[in-house]
């Protein structure tokens, strides 16, 4: 712990790092035997690569991993397989947020910086705009918890239409990966 309080941005540490460990796991010269042992994993491997697809400091190790199965699985069924998983995360996610959050949430959209934004911005738009950054943070392998949360403070989405979308998006970001690396 003593490491930690003399970094000056352990955050930020801690997420390079995982790049780091990302880079090492997808490159053949290092982590061989790594590999076999995914490979062993089959689909359960792509199901905990999907879990971990969602979370900002593993779907950096996540997308490795995928890049890895995208040569040894069927790919449609890898994809499908590893939504769930992201699916999952993302359910964890969203209904912690708007379970335990829901007053925070409340208190900032009454704020004056949040009520500035809203007084410039159409409804209409503003609703769009939200939904297609949290989608697009949330069908990629950047920070999903940020699209999550935008999700899940949307009053007019329900558990069932959030699952849905991330399911979707969270497949679509999974098959992009699983095809570069069955072209890679």
């Amino acid at each position: 712990m003593r490491i930690l309080s003399e970094i000056k941005y352990p955050k930020l540490s801690l997420l390079i790092l995982s790049f780091i460990v990302a880079y090492l796991l997808f490159s053949n010269r290092f982590f061989t035997p790594l590999h076999n042992i995914l490979i062993l994993l089959g689909y359960f491997g792509t199901f905990l690569a999907g879990i971990f697809y969602a979370y900002g400091f593993t779907a950096a190790t996540a997308t490795a991993m995928l890049l890895i199965f995208a040569k040894e699985q069927n790919f449609l069924l890898a994809g499908l397989i590893a939504g769930i998983g992201a699916l999952l995360s993302d359910l964890i996610i969203f209904l912690f947020i708007r379970h335990t959050f829901a007053e925070e949430i409340k208190r900032l959209s009454r704020g004056k910086t949040f009520q500035s934004i809203q007084e410039k911005l159409p409804s209409t738009l503003k609703k769009y705009l939200i939904t297609v950054f949290a989608g697009f943070l949330i069908a990629s392998p950047l920070p999903t918890e940020i699209g999550v949360t935008l999700m899940a403070s949307m009053k007019n989405i329900s558990t069932k239409k959030f699952a849905v979308m991330a399911y979707l998006l969270h497949t679509i970001g999974i098959f992009t990966i699983l095809l570069i690396g069955s072209v890679i």
